[in-house]
């Protein structure tokens, strides 16, 4: 079965934030927002044996998703295909999953007031088109594909080493890999480090799901007994006159 990873080679990458760009302008996002990101860290070491590298980071898809867990609709979900993805429809803004994220890549968008993230542009994947930010990558740094394919170059690359490197700090099954030969990578991990995913509490359920839930119950039987009432009336009006 087709199981969808990205590796991201840090050797390649530039920090160009040509990705991060193109991100942005094919799914207008809106700003401060993003949806895939490439942060600047500080250069390390000390001349002539510096090192310079960046946070190149996104949804990671994982495999036991907090997301998934946290979202009370069922909007988030998990496709068989590994992309976990969000019904917009089903989306009820609570912002529960973005708490449970534990690498930050969620937001609320103020646009729509539902939550929005990457896909791996999952539209264009099932139309063979690669997503946005790897066909964007001036380097060559972003390599997408199925990882249970033995002959695809992402298998190859997790197979010769790359990594989910964030794997041993929060144990969700990230399927985001790095392939990283000058070892910066624990710069990022301590410029960057995930969290544990924040569980939903009583209080956020009541404040963001309950209670608004409860309010739309209410509204929708007072309007229904309304709607009743003003039935009655009307049937009792057309039995006087006849």
């Amino acid at each position: 079965m087709t199981k969808y990873a990205m590796v991201i080679d840090m050797d390649r990458c530039v920090t160009c934030h040509a990705c991060e760009v193109a991100c942005r302008a094919h799914y207008e996002v809106p700003v401060p927002y993003y949806r895939n990101w490439v942060h600047p860290l500080p250069p390390q070491g000390v001349y002539p044996d510096i090192k310079k590298t960046s946070y190149v980071g996104l949804c990671n898809h994982c495999d036991d998703a907090p997301c998934v867990k946290a979202c009370p609709t069922g909007a988030t979900y998990k496709r068989e295909d590994g992309v976990v993805v969000v019904d917009k429809d089903l989306c009820i803004g609570c912002g529960l999953c973005i708490d449970a994220c534990p690498y930050g890549s969620r937001y609320i968008n103020p646009l729509d007031d539902k939550v929005d993230k990457c896909d791996f542009c999952i539209d264009r994947v099932l139309h063979n088109e690669e997503p946005v930010c790897v066909q964007t990558c001036i380097a060559g740094a972003r390599i997408f594909g199925d990882m249970n394919d033995p002959n695809s170059e992402v298998s190859k690359l997790i197979e010769s080493g790359a990594t989910s490197n964030f794997s041993s700090l929060v144990n969700v099954g990230p399927n985001i890999y790095y392939k990283d030969s000058r070892n910066v990578f624990p710069v990022v991990k301590a410029s960057f480090p995930p969290r544990e995913p924040i569980r939903p509490t009583p209080q956020k359920l009541w404040t963001n799901v309950v209670r608004p839930i409860m309010w739309l119950t209410i509204g929708a039987t007072f309007f229904g007994q309304l709607a009743a009432l003003a039935l009655q009336l009307f049937k009792g009006e057309s039995d006087i006159k006849e």
